[in-house]
């Protein structure tokens, strides 16, 4: 079995089983049981996964949460998701003290050290009456009741109406558990060892992604349940991340796009300074990569980039290979084992090759999910037996998938998921705001980033800073628009519908992006 480290700790299975124990000992003393929920809203650390993995063996379902919130998105959270325990770092507490509802217990997580340096923070002491997580889990005794079967994360997930919807899967069945643990091992180049043919134990990952997110989410927790060594780092940094991988001797790697961007800007000398040879599998998936950035990474680390497609609600279901990619550029892979996956035309119908339509697909044993307080929006999700991931694209010839655009209008910005109605929302309720629309722009960093064009009322004299300004009250930040223009009317559908395609075009013209 192999350990886990954050910072100056390292624990060996052995010891985060016991810890895991623990946590779940402490969590059955809030009254948590089988089916309800614990909301962590923590940075990435030891005991994000302590929590995480000693609610699990309670059945308790951990809901991660994206600390970027500002307190109306986090008290939305709170209460949608229904849990009954809120797990926080100490400095991440103040900002949304007041957005808590009243009567959840709050337990406060000691801002680490690395934490603590990574972001430029302290580690106020806790408020009073909350109690601190460490001090309860060194002073409880290992869980000794039954052990559940362990829930999957409830992931908040935007969609074309603004506000998250919370993901929630039922109990895997055993051929259930086993097709995900396939589908994540082929995402993440661990068949082998899943299989038996190699020792689980050669494999050391990093996580450096925020595990909010459901690919380090998933990532990172199926890492550790392998077998595999495991080093947890607060935030992402390029250079880090080279020192990291010839330190710690990293194997396995999962990674976004824009990881790859900030890496390449790095100075030749300093790419040059570290030994990156351990590196055996990287994979890539959560947004577009850029061709000449792929390309580049190929020619930089070797033909270990690999990548997967998928959705939080539908799975991961395409694999593609360094030389596959340099064979079909532009491609997401071909469909693996045990997946369906079609694209298909208004009525239905699979489309010819290279004919683009809508992406749809699934695992065939696939664990079935709800939307949180939402069942209405979950049937939206399903056509024709399969999950609807809002994309629209293309197979060709040789079965390799190509995405082309993304039918909701989704922006992804550096790998987050940004949704333009919950800032037209927002905008709406400014003064001066007639009307507008919000799109997603090439961004060389990001992929994307976030533009609204904004229809002022008749005589209203409004200014784009003063309009980012008033979004930065109930938007987190990654969501302001970057960049703002006016204009005295939208284009329109016959539908009275804004026609956004016209408002794209000019950015995407001769862009590796359909429009």
């Amino acid at each position: 079995m192999g350990w886990i480290k954050s910072g100056a700790r390292t624990f060996e299975a052995g010891t985060l089983d016991d810890r895991c124990r623990r946590a779940a000992t402490v969590l059955a003393g809030f009254g948590l049981v089988a089916g309800d929920g614990v909301a962590l809203y923590l940075r990435n650390e030891i005991a994000y996964f302590e929590a995480s993995f000693g609610a699990g063996l309670l059945g308790v379902y951990p809901v991660p949460v994206n600390w970027h919130y500002t307190p109306d998105e986090a008290g939305y959270l709170l209460r949608d998701s229904g849990v009954k325990l809120l797990i926080i770092h100490a400095d991440l507490l103040p900002a949304i003290a007041s957005a808590i509802p009243d009567g959840l217990p709050t337990v406060v997580v000691a801002t680490s050290p690395e934490i603590q340096a990574a972001y430029g923070v302290g580690s106020p002491p806790p408020s009073a009456g909350a109690p601190l997580w460490g001090d309860l889990v060194d002073a409880a005794a290992p869980f000794a009741g039954e052990i559940a079967a362990a829930p999957s994360s409830i992931i908040y997930t935007s969609g074309t109406t603004g506000r998250p919807k919370g993901v929630r899967r039922p109990i895997a069945t055993p051929e259930q558990a086993a097709a995900s643990s396939r589908m994540l091992g082929w995402s993440y180049g661990y068949t082998d060892f899943l299989e038996g043919r190699r020792d689980p134990g050669e494999v050391t990952t990093a996580v450096i992604g925020p595990v909010y997110h459901s690919a380090p989410n998933a990532h990172s927790a199926f890492s550790i349940r392998m077998g595999a060594n495991v080093v947890i780092t607060p935030r992402f940094d390029p250079e880090g991340l080279l020192q990291l991988i010839e330190q710690e001797k990293i194997t396995h790697l999962n990674m976004v796009p824009i990881m790859f961007a900030r890496l390449l800007r790095l100075p030749d000398e300093v790419k040059r300074r570290y030994d990156l040879s351990s590196l055996r599998y990287v994979t890539h998936a959560a947004a577009p990569c850029p061709p000449p950035v792929k390309r580049a990474m190929i020619e930089w680390w070797g033909p270990i980039i690999n990548e997967y497609y998928g959705s939080t609600e539908m799975g991961n279901v395409t694999n593609l290979t360094s030389e596959e990619w340099l064979a079909h550029p532009g491609s997401v892979g071909r469909v693996q084992p045990g997946i369906d996956l079609r694209v298909v035309d208004e009525a239905g119908a699979d489309v010819p090759t290279g004919t683009v339509g809508e992406v749809i697909g699934r695992s065939r044993v696939a664990v079935d999910f709800t939307y949180q307080n939402a069942p209405e929006k979950r049937a939206a999700m399903e056509k024709y037996g399969l999950i609807t991931p809002g994309d629209v694209g293309y197979f060709d010839a040789d079965g390799f998938l190509y995405l082309c655009d993304r039918k909701n209008d989704m922006i992804i910005s550096g790998g987050a998921n940004i949704y333009p109605a919950e800032i037209e929302a927002e905008l709406h309720k400014l003064p001066g705001v007639a009307d507008c629309a919000v799109f997603g722009i090439p961004d060389d960093e990001y992929g994307e980033s976030v533009m609204a064009v904004v229809q002022p009322l008749p005589d209203a004299l409004l200014d784009a800073e003063d309009l980012r300004r008033e979004l930065r009250r109930t938007l987190s930040g990654y969501k302001v628009p970057r960049r703002i223009d006016f204009a005295e009317s939208l284009p329109r559908e016959d539908s009275g519908k804004i026609f956004k395609r016209k408002l794209r075009e000019p950015f995407w013209a001769g862009r590796e992006r359909a429009i």
